[in-house]
């Protein structure tokens, strides 16, 4: 609130000045008269926030797919008496990570009922649950990874856009000064184009941070609640195979 009130300060004190100087006082022009290294700060932070911009949207259109296949796959998985019906749906529920992790349970389950089929006539028993539950670990660490893919880079434009921003603020105060010396005025045509510069970049980092951050938590918090899904759902499948296969 501190640096938007001193932005806002800093406009008034610009636009004051510039009138005097015959210079405009937009957002746009401030800009284009600004310094080169101060545009590619502005420029790196703009690619910053598009790309943020551009994960979240995606993951924000992806997460209710993922639910409503999730929430399909449970209503078949629960009525269905067979796993090989649940196996048969699973091609079109792709997006769900519990369908995923069903396929790696259910490959893992029928090679040990293949290999304990003898050819006896008997029937074919479960040999190792642990090796299930492995299988179903494995299954769940590739999941969460599908799920978390780029969203680490929204903590990372969240972290690195301030200080972008504070560099080219810190570039500005520092021109600021240079005109002030140059000039030995302290008059407002000298000081707040610089002082303005300076707030500019240091908004344009907010504006690209303070999204990242939200969108950073909203999406780890719905991987949390998949990855909470998953663990459940291997502890029932586990409880199903064991009632079934195991002597």
């Amino acid at each position: 609130m501190r640096a938007l009130g001193c932005y806002a300060l800093a406009m008034q004190l610009q636009a004051d000045g510039a009138s005097s100087a015959g210079l405009s006082g937009g957002l746009l022009d401030w800009i284009a008269q600004s310094t080169p290294l101060n545009k590619f700060v502005l420029l790196l932070l703009l690619l910053f926030s598009v790309y943020s911009w551009g994960i979240a949207l995606h993951k924000l259109w992806l997460f209710p797919r993922i639910e409503r296949q999730t929430w399909s796959f449970l209503d078949v998985f629960r009525r269905s008496t067979k796993f090989s019906e649940v196996n048969s749906v699973c091609r079109t529920l792709k997006h769900s990570p519990l369908a995923g992790l069903f396929q790696a349970g259910y490959a893992e389950l029928n090679a040990q009922l293949r290999q304990g089929d003898g050819g006896t006539g008997e029937r074919p028993v479960l040999r190792s649950l642990e090796a299930v539950d492995r299988a179903l670990q494995r299954a769940a660490v590739v999941e969460v990874n599908k799920l978390e893919h780029r969203v680490h880079l929204l903590a990372t434009t969240a972290a690195i856009t301030p200080f972008i921003g504070l560099f080219g603020t810190v570039v500005g105060i520092v021109n600021s000064f240079q005109g002030i010396a140059g000039t030995g005025s302290t008059s407002l045509t000298v000081v707040a184009p610089g002082i303005a510069e300076a707030l500019v970049a240091t908004a344009a980092g907010l504006g690209a941070a303070i999204p990242a951050v939200y969108f950073y938590n909203h999406l780890t918090n719905k991987v949390r609640l998949y990855l909470s899904m998953m663990d459940d759902f291997s502890l029932e499948f586990l409880n199903i195979s064991e009632r079934n296969f195991m002597q």
